[in-house]
C-alpha cells in the first residue's frame, strides 16, 4: 500500500476529540484568569509580592490567599500537561494517516510562536504562548519515550528551577550590590518605578511599550532559561505520560482518581499554606520571599494541579453537571480564542487606550471581573460552536498549519 503524501494530513475531526481533554482545558482556561487578572490590572511586582501594591487586608487579603492557594501555578500546570498530551494525540493521528508528523508539528508550533510574539510584544507581556511554542519544539522529540521515563524526565525538569532558586537565595549575600539592587527592584520597586509603570499603562499603546517590551524580553530569555522553560517543558512531559496512561482521558478507575487526588491534595495544600505563613512572618522581604519563599507554592502547585485533574475526571466519569461540563468543553475547544479574548477585554478595561483602570481596582473588584468574564465565555462559546467548527483563532491556526483555509461553518445540510 502506497504511503499517503503529507498533504493528505488533515486536522482532527470532531469524532477524534476527547471530551475529557476539552472539559479540562476549559476548566484551566477559566482558572488561569484568576492569576492573570492581577498582571493585567496591577504593577508587575504585585504578582510576585502582594504586599508591594494595593490593600492586603480584610476581603482583599482573602481574595489574594484564595488566588494563591487555589490558582497560582495550578492552572498553567494543567495547561502545560494538556499541551504535552495534545502533541502526542496530534502526532499519533498524523503518523497513522501519513507516516509523518514532524512537518505538521513544527509548522503548527512555528505559527504558535509567531502569534505568541505578536501577543507578548504588542498586547500583553504576560503571554505564555511563546514559552509553549519554544518548549514544544523540544518536547516533541520525547513523544515516543515510554511514559515512566517521560514522567521521570518531566519531574527532573520541573526540579531544575527549584535548584536554581535555592542556589540564588543561598548565594545572595555574595552577589555584587548592583545585582542585588537590580533584582530587588523587580520585587520591591521604588516609588519612582511604580509611578512610571502606572503612567505608562494608563497612557496610550506606544507609552505602554516602555515596560511591555523589556518585560516580555526578560520573560522570553532569562526567565525562560532559569524557570519557565523547565517548568512548562517538564509539565508537558508529565502530561504526555498521564495521557498515555489514560489519566487525562477518564480511563482509570474511580478509586484510582480518588486515591491520587487525596494524596496530591494532602501533599500540596499544607506545603502552600506553610509557605504563606512563612512569607508573612518574614514580612515579604526580598532576601527571603523572592527565592526561598516562592518555592513552597512552586512544589505544592504540582500536587494541586494533578488533584484538580482527578476531580474533573471523576465528574466526567460520573457524567454529572452536564450543562456545566458542556459549556466547559466548548470553552476548551475555543481555548486559544478565549485566552486572547482575556487580553483584549482586560487590556481594554485597564490600559490607557481603553478605560484606564490600571492600578485603580482592588483585588475584590478584580475577582468580580473574572467572574463576569467566566459567565460571558461559558455562554458565548457553546453558542459560537453551534454554528462554527472552531473558534476564530483555532481556525486561523489550523489554516496556517495546513497551508489552506479550513472549513469553519457547520454544514447543516440542504434546505427543503
Amino acid at each position: 500500500m502506497a504511503r499517503m503524501e503529507p498533504t493528505a494530513v488533515m486536522p482532527l475531526s470532531e469524532t477524534d476529540r476527547i471530551t475529557s481533554l476539552d472539559i479540562l482545558r476549559g476548566f484551566a482556561l477559566l482558572g488561569i484568569l484568576i492569576m492573570n487578572i492581577q498582571s493585567y490590572s496591577m504593577i508587575g511586582a504585585a504578582y510576585l509580592n502582594p504586599s508591594v501594591y494595593g490593600d492586603l487586608t480584610g476581603l482583599n487579603k482573602i481574595v489574594w490567599m484564595f488566588s494563591h492557594i487555589f490558582a497560582d501555578m495550578k492552572f498553567i500546570s494543567i495547561f502545560s500537561m494538556l499541551f504535552g498530551a495534545g502533541i502526542v494525540l496530534m502526532t499519533r493521528k498524523a503518523e497513522e494517516k501519513s507516516g509523518k508528523s514532524a512537518g505538521l508539528h513544527y509548522r503548527r508550533t512555528f505559527w504558535l510562536l509567531i502569534i505568541g510574539l505578536i501577543h507578548a510584544y504588542l498586547l500583553w507581556y504576560g503571554d505564555i504562548l511563546v514559552t509553549y511554542a519554544v518548549c514544544g519544539f523540544g518536547v516533541y522529540l520525547f513523544r515516543k519515550v515510554r511514559p515512566n521515563r517521560q514522567l521521570t524526565l518531566g519531574l527532573i525538569f520541573v526540579l531544575v528551577p527549584f535548584v536554581f532558586y535555592m542556589f540564588f537565595g543561598w548565594s545572595m549575600p555574595y552577589w555584587p550590590e548592583e545585582a542585588v539592587a537590580n533584582n530587588r527592584m523587580h520585587f520591591v520597586p521604588g516609588e519612582d518605578r511604580i509611578i512610571s509603570e502606572l503612567a505608562a499603562y494608563r497612557g496610550g499603546w506606544l507609552d505602554q511599550m516602555e515596560f511591555r517590551v523589556p518585560d516580555s524580553l526578560a520573560i522570553n530569555t532569562f526567565l525562560f532559561l532559569i524557570y519557565l522553560g523547565w517548568r512548562c517543558g517538564g509539565m508537558m512531559l508529565i502530561g504526555m505520560a498521564l495521557y498515555k496512561w489514560g489519566v487525562l482521558t477518564a480511563e482509570r478507575s474511580n478509586r484510582f482518581y480518588i486515591n491520587l487526588g487525596v494524596i496530591c491534595f494532602a501533599a500540596g495544600f499544607p506545603l502552600i499554606l506553610f509557605g504563606i505563613n512563612q512569607n508573612f512572618a518574614n514580612n515579604w522581604v526580598f532576601e527571603y520571599s523572592m527565592f526561598f519563599g516562592s518555592m513552597f507554592n512552586y512544589i505544592g502547585s504540582i500536587g494541586i494541579a494533578i488533584g484538580y485533574v482527578c476531580i474533573i475526571m471523576l465528574i466526567c466519569k460520573a457524567d454529572i453537571l452536564k450543562r456545566l461540563t458542556g459549556s466547559l468543553a466548548a470553552v476548551g475547544r475555543m481555548a486559544f480564542t478565549n485566552y486572547l479574548l482575556h487580553t483584549l477585554i482586560c487590556t481594554t478595561l485597564f490600559y490607557g487606550h481603553g478605560f484606564g483602570l490600571y492600578g485603580k481596582l482592588e483585588r475584590t473588584e478584580q475577582i468580580t471581573i473574572v467572574a463576569v468574564i467566566w459567565i460571558i465565555q461559558l455562554v458565548l462559546s457553546p453558542l459560537w460552536l453551534k454554528h462554527f467548527r472552531f473558534g476564530p483563532m483555532e481556525w486561523l491556526w489550523r489554516s496556517l498549519t495546513y497551508w489552506k483555509p479550513q472549513p469553519i461553518r457547520i454544514d447543516i445540510g440542504p434546505k427543503d
